[in-house]
């Protein structure tokens, strides 16, 4: 089990290393000046050579590209993920303390939320297959993954707001000084992006038990005698969970990362409603920074999913 750690360990720095390269890249391949990232056009217009010069030089744009790399590298190693073009100019690692907390737990949250309502509803699916609840939920699971998630938190602000009179706190509060305040502050952005994925996890916890289910060796003890929820329990449901597994581990690392629209429209503060508000404020140094973070909490995420691989089938680290 060590050499498959190591090993999975090894192959996520490389990972890595690429995805700081592709942010880095992307960041930087719009044409023409690279201001124009970073100002208005108008602005631009209205300032002198020496303006803008002066600009390019506070913000290291008129060094290398490998230069500019090299510097990034240097933040991000050193924890700080670079200063932010405007404001205070803070290191961006504040707001990533400051706001990453509340997008983990919204994360978590919803992920135990999918958990919680899809994989029972996909194990009642494909035990019962074409029965009127089968037909139900797949119908329902349908209509959630068509639902946008931004779509439904708006109307979720709507009806609070025009049928209740309730506003969710806008201002974060650590968990530790106000339990209740915080808890209604992660509660409705979990909410909606939990009832999205559980729609998918149902959508694949069927189709997986409907296969595991016809295999020979669930025929096998079936033939035995053995009571069918002990079947499903011990035999079909732990390899049926496997692919189940991964699409978690992907919706993890997505939810962890924050979805940017859901957190907007509750006006959450957490990294997704950070990435908004660094986009239209043009600070591109703390959208590559957070672009970034995202990508991590993926690769985590993924790395987290293989290991669990490893320890749920011994025959994958052995391979």
């Amino acid at each position: 089990m060590q050499k498959y750690v190591t090993r999975r360990l090894l192959l996520a720095i490389p990972t890595l290393i690429g995805l700081t390269l592709m942010i880095f890249a992307i960041m930087r391949v719009l044409p023409g000046d690279p201001l124009v990232a970073y100002l208005d056009p108008n602005q631009m217009v209205a300032m002198s050579e020496e303006q803008l010069a002066a600009i390019r030089k506070d913000h290291g744009l008129d060094r290398p590209l490998v230069v500019q790399y090299a510097d990034w590298m240097g933040d991000v190693l050193n924890g700080s993920f670079g200063n932010a073009m405007f404001g205070a100019k803070a290191p961006v690692i504040n707001t990533i303390k400051n706001r990453g907390v509340t997008s983990a737990e919204i994360g978590i949250i919803a992920v135990a939320i999918s958990w919680i309502i899809g994989l029972p509803v996909g194990i009642i699916s494909a035990i019962r297959p074409g029965s009127f609840l089968d037909m139900f939920t797949s119908f329902t699971t349908v209509l959630f993954l068509a639902i946008p998630g931004f779509w439904l938190a708006l109307l979720i602000v709507l009806a609070t707001v025009t049928y209740w009179g309730y506003v969710p706190p806008r201002v974060g509060v650590p968990l530790w000084e106000d339990p209740w305040n915080h808890f209604q502050i992660v509660i409705f952005p979990a909410t909606v992006m939990g009832v999205a994925m559980a729609a998918i996890i149902a959508r694949m916890a069927r189709s997986s038990l409907f296969e595991v289910l016809r295999e020979d060796y669930v025929r096998t003890a079936r033939s035995k005698g053995m009571r069918e929820s002990i079947t499903i329990v011990r035999h079909a449901l732990p390899n049926a969970l496997m692919p189940v597994l991964t699409l978690s581990g992907v919706m993890l690392g997505f939810a962890l990362g924050g979805s940017v629209a859901v957190e907007v429209a509750f006006q959450t503060p957490g990294l997704g409603r950070s990435m908004s508000d660094a986009a239209i404020l043009r600070d591109m140094t703390t959208v590559q920074s957070l672009v970034l973070v995202y990508g991590i909490v993926f690769v985590l995420a993924n790395l987290l999913v293989d290991l669990l691989y490893g320890w749920i089938d011994p025959r994958i680290r052995l391979g």
